[in-house]
């Protein structure tokens, strides 16, 4: 197990907050996913696996159908992805995703939390040497899985590390972002059940705090996903 399994159980974060912001999200992904690639989730992959996500955290199968049906509606305004990095106190790394249909309300907000908690917004790129962008998917597990086997034969596709989770009884393999269509089409031409499909923004080095520093920079990850434009925040906190 590597630093992407070490990050992932370290890393404590509400990621997602209540579950109607979790639908809402996750809607959004759809309409852009729809957008790129059009409404037919049979050849659109990444729909495909939002479709997946969905279902995995309940989201109810009209909402779905509503997301696809309103990013094909002349009426639906374009959301744009934006990225946005800064440095929390302690010199605590912090990028934040979003998707926002007016990105100059998106930055002034984000600019704001950063700053009223005394951290700074940064340039674009200004953590790339932080920040390794990941794919990584879940796969339900089968009574005669051998993660050495399967490691083996999904190593060409992309994957370089996986590892099982036993609090949800999956496994969760990680490989490069640009892999993400290749180990997609793997998994499903052997008729591996996926359970969740993402990217994942992994640290190359964590910063240690005091307890009391980590609660501090967890008020300010909480007003960011508290947004309705953010989706996702990463920090390098251990």
């Amino acid at each position: 197990m590597g630093r992407a399994f070490e990050y992932r159980k370290e890393r404590k974060m509400k990621r997602w907050g209540f579950m109607a912001k979790t639908f809402t999200r996750i809607g959004k992904d759809i309409v852009i996913a729809v957008k790129a690639s059009g409404a037919d989730p049979n050849t659109n992959s990444r729909l495909r696996a939002l479709i997946q996500n969905a279902k995995a955290v309940n989201m109810p199968k009209d909402n779905i159908e509503r997301a696809i049906k309103r990013a094909t509606s002349k009426d639906q305004e374009d959301y744009k992805e934006i990225v946005y990095e800064g440095y929390a106190p302690y010199g605590v790394a912090v990028l934040v995703e979003c998707t926002t249909d007016n990105s100059t309300r998106t930055v002034a907000n984000v600019r704001s939390y950063f700053t009223r908690a005394g951290g700074s917004l940064g340039t674009s790129g200004c953590l790339d040497f932080i920040f390794e962008r990941k794919c990584t998917f879940r796969i339900a597990k089968t009574a005669n899985a051998n993660l050495e086997e399967l490691e083996l034969e999904l190593i060409d596709f992309g994957v370089d590390e996986i590892f099982e989770d036993e609090e949800d009884n999956t496994i969760v393999l990680y490989g490069g972002f640009q892999d993400f269509g290749t180990i997609q089409k793997a998994l499903e031409e052997r008729n591996f059940e996926i359970k969740q499909a993402e990217f994942e923004r992994i640290p190359n080095d964590t910063k240690q705090l005091t307890e009391e520093q980590y609660a501090e920079i967890e008020k300010l990850i909480e007003k960011f996903e508290e947004d309705d434009d953010v989706q996702n925040v990463y920090h390098n906190m251990r």
